[in-house]
């Protein structure tokens, strides 16, 4: 029997040898890594249809270890244990709307456990002590629409979370504003739709060159004034960022027919009339040549890029949703945003091309978030609380513009 048993031994090392066995585990195990490794980071897509201007100003700036570093090209990652934001749904200034864990939305913890990692280097998250030490004496300003008070909003209640003594005021005409009384940090938030003065105009019974042309009533855009709400912001800020685009490509607001856009330069009506994109290079150029005079040497100019909308199957008005609770693929984000498919969400990349033709050759630096946030379908309110219509333009907070901030305060930190 002992023979018997030795012999059955020997058969089974003969028929399973040590080295292909030893191979086969280490493939496995390479394999599910990999999987692991696919599963929780999504890549941005491989290519834009737009260019980016030389240097610092577009998105790149020098990492810790002193190489160039594209921030705008990385991957999502996802880890469970992680919270990227430095504050929670607690925080007061959080617009009803954004607060998505106050609204119950399924994935507004997980929308936080989303890391952005640059190819090249590293996006750290903002340390806020470290913020209020390095930035004492300092007046900040965001200017711009609804976007830019969304990431306003994160930087606030960032640095409220480690500091509580702050004073309320609206500087130099500002939205809203707050003062870091042991650091003599200022923030504020100017709120302007489209940079310019507008408002409503009506035909002049007496007549005149737009009556001539048929029109009755729409929009004065006075393409070379600011709007007043931020008008001595130049003036009164070290640093500012400003973001325009969102209300341009909106029928819903500038009806082509019923509401047009009437531009004004010099107080005089354009004439011919132009279409709004002609228009808002007018106003960019304008604007950009307005606080570049008015800006002291040594501030610091920055201009974000356009926040993408994330809408499928229509526009806002037309039942348009986005209930995706992941970040989307690189192919998704092509269907949606490319401007040869000319879809609901175009108006992204429509603006950027705009924005970095006219910053181009200025001292204005790019804060380039859209490769970023194209990708992430998944962190905005939708119908969260009950929403008439999904909100698939803003963002949850704590959310996205956490790592806008994080973008935005590493590009400060480089000068």
């Amino acid at each position: 029997m002992a023979v018997t048993e030795s012999h059955h031994r020997h058969y089974q090392a003969k028929q399973v040898p040590l080295f292909p066995l030893l191979s086969l585990i280490c493939f496995v195990s390479i394999f599910l890594a990999l999987s692991v490794f696919h599963k929780t980071s999504v890549s941005p897509r491989p290519h834009q249809s737009f260019q980016f201007i030389d240097g610092v100003r577009s998105g790149r700036s020098k990492a810790a270890d002193g190489r160039s570093c594209d921030y705008s090209d990385g991957n999502w990652f996802h880890d469970p244990n992680l919270r990227i934001s430095n504050y929670d749904h607690t925080c007061k200034e959080i617009f009803k709307g954004w607060n998505c864990f106050a609204a119950n939305k399924s994935n507004a913890l997980e929308i936080t456990n989303w890391h952005w990692k640059p190819k090249q280097c590293d996006l750290p998250h903002f340390d806020p002590v470290s913020f209020l030490e390095k930035f004492r004496n300092t007046n900040i300003g965001f200017v711009g629409d609804s976007l830019n008070r969304n990431m306003f909003v994160s930087l606030f209640c960032s640095l409220k979370r480690v500091h509580g003594e702050v004073k309320k005021w609206r500087p130099a005409g500002a939205d809203r504003g707050f003062s870091f009384l042991e650091y003599n940090l200022t923030i504020a938030y100017h709120r302007t739709n489209i940079l310019a003065r507008y408002g409503w105009w009506s035909a002049n019974a007496d007549g005149g060159k737009l009556e001539s042309l048929g029109y009755k009533g729409g929009y004065r855009v006075d393409v070379d004034i600011p709007e007043s709400s931020w008008i001595e912001a130049p003036n009164f800020h070290d640093i500012l960022v400003f973001n325009t685009g969102h209300w341009w490509w909106a029928p819903s607001k500038f009806d082509p027919v019923k509401s047009p856009m009437l531009f004004f330069e010099k107080g005089l009506p354009v004439i011919p009339p132009v279409p709004p994109d002609v228009g808002f290079d007018m106003v960019l150029k304008h604007m950009i040549s307005y606080v570049e005079q008015r800006m002291p040497p040594g501030k610091i100019k920055f201009f974000r890029t356009q926040s993408p909308r994330h809408f499928e199957g229509g526009d806002w008005y037309q039942g348009g949703s986005c209930q995706r609770q992941q970040p989307i693929s690189p192919q998704q984000a092509e269907d949606l945003f490319s401007l040869t498919n000319n879809g609901t969400n175009v108006e992204v990349r429509l603006v950027n091309e705009h924005l970095f033709k006219a910053l181009n050759g200025t001292s204005f630096h790019i804060l380039n978030i859209t490769p970023m946030s194209e990708l992430r379908a998944d962190a905005h309110p939708a119908s969260a609380g009950g929403k008439k219509h999904d909100d698939c333009m803003h963002w949850c907070l704590p959310g996205l513009t956490d790592t806008w901030n994080d973008l935005f305060i590493q590009h400060l930190y480089k000068h």
